[in-house]
C-alpha cells in the first residue's frame, strides 16, 4: 500500500480516545430497574427537635408532679401511722418504710424507661400522655380530705418544732372560730360590707391579705367605728403609730393630711402599721399581730422579747400576763370567718359533718393558703 492510501485510511493508532463521561446515580439506576436510588441522610430539622424537646418536657413535668404528690401522701401517711418515740415500735418501722419507698421508686423508674423504649417504636406521644394522666390522677387525689390529713402530717414531719408550734396555735384559732355565735358573726360580716372596698384597697396597696385586715377591724371595733376611752380612733382603733407609717399612708392615699375619722384613711393607716410591725417581727404573723396590738407601750414587743429572751409567739406568751396574748387568736378566728364567707358564701359550722377538715383545708389567712 502506498503512502497516499495510508494517509486516506488512517489506522486505529491515529484515532484519539474520547473522554468518558461520569454517569450520574440516576443514570446508573435507570440501567438497573431493580435497584432503588440511594437516599442521602436527612439532617434533623429544627421543628422536629423542638417537638421532641417539648414532649420530653411534658413527660418530665407530669412524672415530677405525680412523684411529689405520691411522696407527700406516703410519707404523711407513714408519719401518722408510726408517730412516736419508741425505736422498735415507731422509728425503725418508719425508717424501713422510707427504704421501701426508695426501692419502689427505683423499680418504677426502671420499668418506666423500658416501657418508654417500647412505646416509642409506635409513637412518641404515648409517654407524655401517660405521664400527664398520672399527674391528673394525683391531682384528683389532692382534692380529697385524706390527702389534706396526710399533707398536714407531712408538714409536721418536715417542719419539726416550728411546725408543731404552728399547728398547736392553728387549732386554737379553729377552736375560737367554733365558739363564735353564728348569728352574731353573720351580723358583723354584714356590717363589714360598708367598709369592704376601703379595706381591700388598703390591703392591695400594702400587699396584705384583705381577710387579715377584716379580722383586725372586727377585733378592734366590730365594724362600729368610734373613739374609745384609751385613745383608739375609728374602724381600726388607731392610737399612736410611728411617723413613718403616717407618711406611707399619706403617700399611698395621695393626700396632704390623714383624717382618722375617715374609714378609708383609717384602713390605710392600719395596713401601714401592721406592715411595719410585721417587718419588725421578721414576717412572723402571730408576733406581728401582737406587736400591732401592743404598739409602742412598754417599749414595744421587740423590747419585751429581748428583756425575757423570748424568740417566738409560743415562748413570749407566759410573759404576757397583763397583755392581750390571745389577740392574734381572735384576729385570725375572725379572718377565717371572712375567708369562709367570701369563698363559700356562708359561714360553715365547724362541728357539722366534714366541715372541720374542709375548713382546715381552706386554711387560716396569712398563716397558710390551705389546699
Amino acid at each position: 500500500m502506498d503512502k497516499k492510501t495510508r494517509a486516506s485510511n488512517p489506522g486505529p493508532a491515529n484515532v484519539k480516545p474520547r473522554p468518558k463521561r461520569r454517569r450520574t446515580a440516576a443514570a446508573r439506576n435507570s440501567d438497573d430497574p431493580g435497584k432503588s436510588p440511594r437516599k442521602r441522610p436527612q439532617r434533623n430539622q429544627p421543628g422536629k427537635f423542638q417537638q421532641t424537646l417539648l414532649l420530653t418536657g411534658i413527660e418530665i413535668l407530669g412524672l415530677s408532679s405525680a412523684a411529689v404528690c405520691a411522696i407527700i401522701l406516703l410519707l404523711g401517711y407513714s408519719a401518722s401511722q408510726f408517730s412516736g418515740t419508741s425505736f422498735f415500735g415507731h422509728l425503725l418501722p418508719f425508717t424501713a418504710g422510707v427504704l421501701v419507698l426508695i426501692l419502689a421508686a427505683s423499680v418504677f423508674l426502671l420499668s418506666w424507661w423500658k416501657l418508654r423504649q417500647w412505646l416509642r417504636r409506635y409513637s412518641e406521644f404515648f409517654m407524655p400522655v401517660l405521664s400527664l394522666s398520672l399527674a391528673l390522677l394525683t391531682g384528683w387525689l389532692v382534692t380529697h380530705d385524706q390527702f389534706s390529713l396526710a399533707y398536714g402530717n407531712f408538714r409536721t414531719l418536715v417542719g419539726g418544732k416550728e411546725e408543731a408550734g404552728r399547728v398547736t396555735i392553728s387549732h386554737q384559732v379553729y377552736a375560737a372560730y367554733r365558739r363564735h355565735d353564728s348569728a352574731q358573726l353573720q351580723k358583723m360580716v354584714n356590717r363589714s360590707q360598708e367598709y369592704r372596698q376601703a379595706i381591700e384597697d388598703a390591703a392591695r396597696s400594702f400587699d396584705i391579705d384583705a381577710h387579715l385586715l377584716h379580722g383586725i377591724a372586727a377585733t378592734e371595733s366590730s365594724f362600729i367605728p368610734r373613739d374609745s376611752h384609751d385613745g383608739g380612733r375609728g374602724l381600726f382603733q388607731i392610737t399612736r403609730v410611728p411617723e413613718a407609717v403616717i407618711t406611707q399612708a399619706r403617700r399611698r392615699l395621695n393626700v396632704e393630711k390623714i383624717v382618722l375619722d375617715n374609714p378609708r384613711h383609717n384602713a390605710f393607716v392600719a395596713a401601714a402599721t401592721f406592715k411595719h410591725y410585721l417587718a419588725e417581727m421578721k414576717d412572723d404573723l402571730f408576733l406581728g399581730l401582737l406587736a400591732y396590738n401592743i404598739g409602742p407601750a412598754n417599749g414595744g414587743l421587740r423590747f419585751i422579747m429581748q428583756q425575757y429572751g423570748a424568740t417566738d409567739f409560743t415562748t413570749i406568751q407566759p410573759y404576757l400576763q397583763t397583755l392581750p396574748r390571745d389577740y392574734p387568736i381572735r384576729v385570725l378566728a375572725y379572718s377565717l370567718a371572712f375567708r369562709l364567707w367570701h369563698q363559700e358564701g356562708r359561714l360553715l359550722a365547724y362541728e357539722e359533718g366534714n366541715n372541720a377538715i374542709r375548713i382546715q383545708r381552706i386554711g387560716i389567712p396569712g398563716l397558710h393558703a390551705g389546699l
